[in-house]
């Protein structure tokens, strides 16, 4: 279809996409927006350096092609390069959401869908302020390559977002609920979905009391649980950290105990939901890759670059968040596996300790943190009262090691209006997850 020059590895994504953005706030709506984006990322490799365009003149791709060859120096060889070998060649139409597009739904179908959210919330007395948005993105993308690639896939979500603060001046507490799904419809069944939180909040914000900090058995909740896969885990398994740090490579052999024999975490770009990305933005097809399994480490998230240099599979996680950027290693849906024990018993077994239930937010390399929203005490064996505190902390190899029980039911959390940052590229969807996952010893402060 393009004229890929002779002596280069090259590749040309092109990607239409479809937006709109619906936002009511205390009253008012606020912003009502629809727009369409065309354009190309081009890349062209030369065994020894990636040379990169990109376009909104889809006419002019061969015309960058042929001026990025100028840039590099031809290879005869170059399809035999380790990493040109990691690139696949897939073809076909894969598109799943054509009939079921986002576009096809009208804005004022939209704006009565977030009007009804607000109605849950506008006139509630104790609600000091509020938001509420609509948002969704219908995303098709094209994929070549001078091996032969030939690719049409596509991703879309839709999803509400709807924040709200209780109390004001010095006592205040705000909670936000979040629901990402890949179709319209279903979105008008979950108005007692977002009541029910609402409701949770109020309780919290009225009964909460502040705890002493100190060591305590923890239970994550499928949020707490994936939020700590991905920001203590997620990141670590992102292969490009490792090229040229020949410390990183040893310590993080593949074969090692790096967890609880209990703990699994999994990455799948073909889980639906924000996370959903069947190939990535390289061609290649999406993997579930077992990053630890039971408590081994046991994969990593791969680039074809960096599949090469570390002399293992590629697993379809390069991934940019538009036509403007090159792939990078990125994570997908990431989670942790279930175990084989109810909710019910994980939790009875516990003297004296913490549920945490949300989460404000995130982050950890070797040593995490993690901001509770809501939180309970259990008290011998109980869920008994709601508790305030500022963070969860520890070091993320002995916390892995001291998860002692997991629950037997997987929840894959979805969300739109945010997303993960790496470098320059914010914000890319992914989705996250687990079941119920229990710590043994985890600093409460």
């Amino acid at each position: 279809m393009y004229k890929f020059p002779a002596g280069f590895y090259a590749d040309v994504r092109i990607e239409k996409v479809f937006r709109s953005l619906v936002r009511i706030e205390t009253g008012r709506l606020e912003e009502v927006k629809e727009k369409d984006d065309t354009g190309a990322f081009i890349r062209l490799f030369d065994g020894q350096r990636w040379f990169y365009a990109s376009t909104t003149d889809l006419a002019s791709i061969d015309f960058e092609l042929a001026g990025l060859a100028k840039l590099g120096r031809a290879d005869a060889r170059i399809n035999e390069h380790p990493a040109v070998r990691k690139m696949q060649v897939n073809t076909g139409d894969h598109c799943r959401f054509a009939q079921t597009s986002v576009s096809k739904v009208q804005l004022p179908e939209k704006i009565t869908l977030t009007e009804s959210f607000a109605d849950l919330v506008k006139n509630d007395g104790q609600i000091s302020h509020w938001s509420v948005s609509y948002s969704d993105a219908h995303i098709i993308k094209q994929f070549y390559s001078s091996l032969g690639a030939s690719l049409k896939f596509d991703t879309q979500t839709a999803g509400l977002r709807l924040g709200f603060r209780f109390g004001s001046g010095a006592n205040v507490f705000s909670e936000t609920w979040c629901k990402a799904l890949p179709e319209f419809k279903p979105l008008a069944g979950l108005h007692h979905e977002a009541r029910e939180l609402v409701e949770k909040a109020r309780e919290f914000f009225t009964s909460a009391e502040k705890i002493q900090g100190g060591n305590y058995t923890v239970v994550l909740s499928p949020m707490a649980a994936g939020i700590f896969a991905h920001e203590s885990f997620g990141h670590k398994s992102e292969a490009d950290f490792m090229i040229g740090d020949e410390g990183m490579k040893k310590e993080w052999q593949l074969g090692k105990r790096v967890g609880s024999e209990l703990l699994s975490i999994v990455d799948d770009g073909n889980l639906p939901g924000s996370g959903f990305t069947p190939f990535d933005d390289e061609g290649n097809r999406a993997e579930k890759t077992v990053l630890i399994g039971k408590g081994i480490l046991r994969g990593r998230l791969h680039s074809a670059a960096t599949a090469a240099e570390l002399d293992e599979a590629a697993t379809g996680n390069a991934r940019s968040i538009n036509f403007e950027y090159e792939p990078i290693v990125r994570m997908t849906a990431t989670y942790i596996e279930p175990g084989n024990c109810s909710k019910e018993e994980l939790i009875g077994s516990i003297d004296h300790g913490i549920l945490i239930e949300s989460v404000k937010h995130g982050s950890g390399m070797s040593t995490f943190t993690l901001a509770p929203s809501m939180a309970y005490l259990i008290e011998n064996g109980k869920v008994t009262r709601p508790v305030k505190f500022s963070v969860i902390t520890g070091n993320v190899m002995k916390t892995l090691d001291q998860i002692d029980a997991v629950s037997d039911r997987l929840e894959i959390l979805s969300f739109v209006g945010g997303g993960c940052g790496k470098m320059e590229q914010y914000p890319l969807p992914v989705s996250f997850g687990g079941p119920y996952v229990r710590v043994r010893e985890i600093n409460v402060q």
